[in-house]
């Protein structure tokens, strides 16, 4: 006889985790969150502050990083970079993330791997302010590995409709402030191990690599209340040249001066290591630059106080022209 857990899914082993996870999980609670894990479904209520309510949603993975981990052996810190990469793209629209959901996919489930990238999660999730209210965990031998495992998340966030950040009302003449970025975030990683070796992505190297995404949600949210922020974006994959043009107008373009903010070592590196152009390193990476936001030219000594109290440093690093939507760096 050939039962479930011979075939190499562990019903038992699972729900022992959901019920070792449990109590981490209500440490992120909000009060709209209505009942705990373990339903089919999550229910959340919107907060009544909002007057005409928009819901706004991300998903994201953390990609190959997710090698690094495997490779240095550390898991606790992979769950933060999940949740960042899903918060960090709803706050640029002037959103409040509600809660997030995980997919934990793997080929055997390894509970004390899979609570170090709980543990991340969770700290992510506190982090951003939102509520972790469910998930799924899925052992499938022969689709991974071993215990080699998968990340996914999903992330609702609600925002006042007259309150949207769409970038409109952005003009020639405003200009641009990076907040700084902890490194590489999560993107460009299929290309960062091939500039390391097996040895240096075990060693300090790899260490370095996995700093977390920083999550900017309540850094943004304070600055808001302080600043009309006329655009945003988070510099993830496809870095300054693919990110910065989703929240431009048509007749715009910005300029970026790659003088004015200092480039971690880690990029300089990874640029010596595989040999790319400048113009490559600013189109995979983020150069340092976790988030570019468009204000007036008149709020800039404003808007940097208020991302100095939250702890983040940040520069003025261009300016919006004429143009037709594009980067000029």
């Amino acid at each position: 006889m050939i039962d479930y857990k011979r075939a190499g899914v562990n019903i038992d082993k699972g729900n022992k985790f959901v019920k070792d996870i449990a109590k981490m999980v209500a440490s992120t609670s909000r009060s709209e969150v209505m009942g705990g894990i373990g339903g089919f479904s999550a229910f959340t209520k919107i907060p009544g502050k909002y007057k005409e309510p928009v819901l706004v949603s991300s998903t994201d993975g953390v990609g190959t990083k997710l090698k690094v981990a495997e490779a240095v052996n550390r898991h606790d810190t992979i769950g933060i970079d999940l949740v960042a990469m899903c918060v960090n793209d709803i706050v640029v629209t002037g959103a409040e993330p509600l809660f997030f959901l995980d997919y934990f996919a793997t080929g055997r489930l390894n509970d004390k791997k899979a609570i170090e990238v709980m543990k991340g999660i969770t700290k992510g999730c506190k982090d951003a302010g939102c509520a972790l209210i469910g998930g799924e965990t899925a052992e499938m031998p022969g689709m991974y590995k071993g215990d080699e495992y998968d990340l996914a998340g999903f992330c609702v966030g609600v925002v006042e409709r007259k309150k949207i950040i769409t970038g409109s009302g952005v003009r020639p003449g405003d200009a641009i402030i990076g907040i700084e970025s902890s490194g590489v975030h999560s993107n460009g990683f299929s290309l960062v191990r091939k500039a390391f070796t097996k040895k240096e992505l075990k060693g300090r190297e790899g260490k370095t690599l996995l700093t977390p995404t920083i999550i900017y949600v309540k850094a943004i949210l304070k600055l808001l209340k302080k600043v009309k922020v006329k655009s945003m974006a988070h510099i993830t994959g496809g870095g300054f040249y693919d990110n910065i043009p989703r929240v431009l107008p048509e007749g715009t373009s910005a300029l970026i001066y790659k003088e004015l903010w200092p480039v971690p070592v880690i990029f300089k590196l990874i640029q010596k290591r595989a040999d790319l152009s400048a113009r490559e390193m600013y189109r995979t990476f983020n150069m340092g630059v976790g988030m570019a936001l468009v204000v007036n030219k008149k709020d800039v000594e404003k808007a940097r106080m208020a991302i100095k109290s939250s702890g983040l440093k940040s520069w003025t690093i261009g300016e919006i022209i004429k143009g037709d939507r594009e980067v000029v760096i």
